[in-house]
Formats: C-alpha cells, sequence, structure tokens
C-alpha cells in the first residue's frame, strides 16, 4: 500500500472498540490500517481477531513502550507512507488524502501531523500537538494551540500550512524511506518526547516537519499515562535532558544544559513546596537516570554529529517560552508570533 495505518495498542481493547470504526470508515483507497499490538495482557487480539479479521495484527514480543513499539512493527512494514496512530483518536473524511497531497508535492517533507482537537470538548485544541509543535532555545516544547496547560479554542486562527518543528506522536505521518535512514525512534526513550527527538533529526538532516491544518483528528489524551502521573513527570524530565544532548548545536551547548539543570531544579523545588513529593522524586530520579547514561547519550550525539547537514534553526523560538508565559502571562501562539522572535 502507499500507507500503511499503523495503531500501537497496548491493553487498549476499549479504545479499539470505540474509534477503530471512525479509522476504517474513513480510510483512503490507497492505505492499510495494522494495529501494532505491545505485548497485552488484556484481550485486545481476541477481540480484533472476532470483530475485525481483514485488520492485520503485529504481536511485539514485549511492551518496549512508544518508541521500541513503533520501531518492531514497522520493520514488517512496507508503504511509502507511515501513519502513526494512537488507540484514542477519532479520524475525519479525509484526513490521509489532506496529509499525503501536501507530503506528495515535496520531497524533502519527511514528516507532517494534522490538526489535533479535544475529543471532549472538540471546539478546542488538544494538548498532545494541537496545531504543531515548536521548541524554544532552551530545548523547552510547545505547540500552536497549547501552551503549557493553555488550551485555545479552535477559530480558525491556524488554519495556514506551516512548517513546524516536530510533529505529535498522537498522529504522526512520516514517510517510511526517512523514518528509517534515521534509524526511527530512539528506544532508550521508551514513550514522550521520543517524536520530537526523530522530528529533531529529520531536521537536522535538511528535511520538513510540516502542519497541515485541512486534516483534523480528535485525541482523547493520556490513555497510557495520565499527564498528573509522576511516571509522565520523570520520562518528560529524563527524555528532555536526553533530547538537548542529542541534537542541539555546538554553540551553548553546556550553557544551554547547565541551565536546564537549573531551571529542573526550580520545577522540583516548586513541586515540593506544593506538596506534590512524588513528582518531586520523579525529578530526581530522572536526572540520576540521566547522568548514568550520559556516556551512552553522548556517544550517540557523536555518531548523529557524522550526518548532520545543517543543524535546524526553523521553529525554533528565540526568547524563552517560561518567561514568556509565566511572567509576561503571554498565553496564545499568536502572542509569541513574530518574525523577530522565530528562527526562519
Amino acid at each position: 500500500m502507499k500507507v500503511t495505518v499503523v495503531i500501537l495498542n497496548w491493553n487498549g481493547k476499549g479504545f479499539l472498540q470505540k474509534f477503530l470504526p471512525s479509522v476504517i470508515s474513513c480510510n483512503a483507497s490507497f492505505s492499510g490500517i495494522i494495529v501494532a499490538d505491545n505485548a497485552s495482557t488484556d484481550d485486545s487480539i481476541a477481540f480484533l481477531k472476532a470483530e475485525y479479521p481483514d485488520v492485520k495484527v503485529i504481536v511485539n514480543a514485549e511492551n518496549g513502550g512508544f518508541a521500541k513499539g513503533y520501531n518492531d512493527a514497522l520493520q514488517l512494514v512496507d508503504a511509502e507512507y507511515y501513519v502513526l496512530l494512537n488507540s484514542d483518536v477519532e479520524v475525519t473524511p479525509g484526513w490521509i488524502d489532506e496529509v499525503i497531497s501536501l507530503m506528495d508535492s515535496d520531497k524533502n517533507i519527511a514528516a507532517c501531523q494534522p490538526k489535533i482537537k479535544s475529543f471532549h470538548n472538540k471546539s478546542f485544541f488538544e494538548y498532545a500537538g494541537a496545531a504543531g509543535g515548536f521548541i524554544d532555545k532552551y530545548g523547552y516544547p510547545f505547540c500552536r494551540g497549547r501552551i503549557f496547560e493553555s488550551l485555545e479554542e479552535d477559530k480558525g486562527q491556524y488554519d495556514d500550512v506551516r512548517e513546524v518543528f516536530w510533529a505529535t506522536g498522537a498522529c504522526m505521518f512520516v514517510r517510511a524511506e526517512c523514518f528509517h535512514r534515521v534509524h526511527g525512534f530512539d528506544a532508550d526513550f521508551f514513550a514522550h518526547m521520543e517524536e520530537i527527538d526523530l522530528c529533531w533529526r529529520l531536521k537536522n538532516l535538511g528535511y520538513k516537519v510540516m502542519y497541515c491544518p485541512s486534516s483534523v483528528v480528535y485525541h482523547v489524551g493520556g490513555g497510557t499515562l495520565n499527564k498528573t502521573s509522576p511516571q509522565k513527570t520523570y520520562l518528560n524530565f529524563r527524555n528532555n535532558l536526553a533530547l538537548i544532548t542529542k541534537n542541539h548545536p555546538p554553540q551553548y551547548f553546556v550553557v544551554k544544559l547547565l541551565w536546564r539543570m537549573i531551571l529542573d531544579g526550580v520545577a522540583g523545588a516548586k513541586y515540593l513546596a506544593s506538596g506534590q513529593f512524588d513528582h518531586f522524586k520523579a525529578i530526581l530520579k530522572a536526572h540520576f537516570s540521566f547522568y548514568g547514561s550520559f556516556s551512552s547519550t553522548m556517544k550517540k550525539r557523536r555518531e548523529l554529529k557524522k550526518e548532520i547537514v545543517k543543524h535546524t534553526t526553523t521553529a525554533v523560538y528565540l526568547r524563552s517560552i517560561l518567561a514568556d508565559y509565566y511572567f509576561r502571562k503571554k498565553r496564545t501562539f499568536t502572542e509569541l508570533d513574530h518574525p523577530e522572535n522565530f528562527m526562519k
């Protein structure tokens, strides 16, 4: 098939029951559907075989998280484009055609995401991806339509096709050739920010990552790990440090990394002061894990350096998103979106 939609499932029978029908009914004629099961312990596979015998199932030997789960499954998928789709996503008619048309128009587009809206509040953007991902100069990710906990209502303000820094893993279209050229996701990330790492590596090779607003999907979010989970805090802090270490350009690298550690300490103190001890411990755990794997992460950095065409500057926010959000009270992307604030 030209396109294969691959849904990674882990104990998600309920989501498959609810959302797989929309994926099937809105599927394109040139697209296949596969469920990649990450060693589920529920009866997901039995359900699929009974209710959807025409949907191919790949069973991974272990639950390697989002990153390894997709890496393992995509070794067995032959397609020009992969669509990595969370099981808790409702799709809409034309969602595939619109993105593939855009990607076909420019072979330099390696990845793309649709507009991600909230399943529970369909007039608003959804946390994981919204209208495309960006990153600030200190490595903090944010989205058009969602900055930290502030979600915007979709009023058509982000209906332009635009190059972004990263595309959400909740619904990522990726050119298979490009995915395998960079050896897929970093399995050490397990889950969270692995899609940002992938996009950063692709952009450092000269590829584009795009946002396509005419394709719309609705995401539940938090299906595997709720955003208030200490485990999610651990993964986010650990993986963000690894993300910066692997991909940041040489200029100011050490300064940026040290500054990030200080800011993480501030975040930890905030959790401690508010009595959220589990999240404070999660940040400590994340840092000790990062320190323990620092040499192997630096080895990855050296290996990546050999192939970098040019360190990407596109869609990097030149200011601190923390300062603009918490001190200057800028809550929407339109307040940030000035030419002098972004590298082109």
